[in-house]
């Protein structure tokens, strides 16, 4: 997939998240496994202090997990986050970005979120794909990638 068909999304603070963006700004959308883990937090946490970086470069951070708004409404609030969190239980937009793999945890195997970052452009183009991500150092890189666009 080279380009995003124009989605809406349900996101925390009541909103509805477009994607491609609306407002002519990149996107930088996060997949994630699960709220409050201590993967995701570190890489939401570095996301979030790297936020007006991203803003800077005329850039959205939205993350997405298969969570209820709720628990992303907590999430969000606890670490102080200051983008939006998407809900995606019905996986469509996991589905859409092939997020949804096997994994095995402790000799189980299972589908679920494969940890992966895009950036999208307003016209919807997906510029770069981060898959298989390993937290430590990865924001740092995409903040890199979109600050040489």
């Amino acid at each position: 997939m080279n380009k995003v068909q124009p989605i809406t999304c349900a996101a925390t603070s009541d909103l509805e998240v477009s994607i491609p963006d609306t407002q002519g700004r990149n996107i930088v959308l996060y997949f994630y496994p699960k709220d409050a883990t201590s993967g995701c937090t570190t890489e939401g946490q570095d996301f979030r202090d790297n936020h007006q970086a991203f803003i800077d470069t005329n850039t959205v951070i939205y993350g997405v997990s298969r969570d209820s708004l709720k628990s992303h409404e907590n999430f969000k609030a606890k670490q102080n986050f200051p983008f939006e969190l998407i809900s995606d239980p019905e996986e469509t937009l996991c589905n859409t970005f092939g997020v949804i793999q096997e994994k095995m945890n402790y000799g189980k195997k299972y589908m679920g979120i494969v940890r992966s970052t895009f950036l999208i452009n307003a016209d919807g183009d997906i510029i770069k794909a981060w898959d298989k991500v390993r937290v430590k150092g990865h924001v740092d890189e995409v903040l890199e990638t979109v600050q040489a666009l």
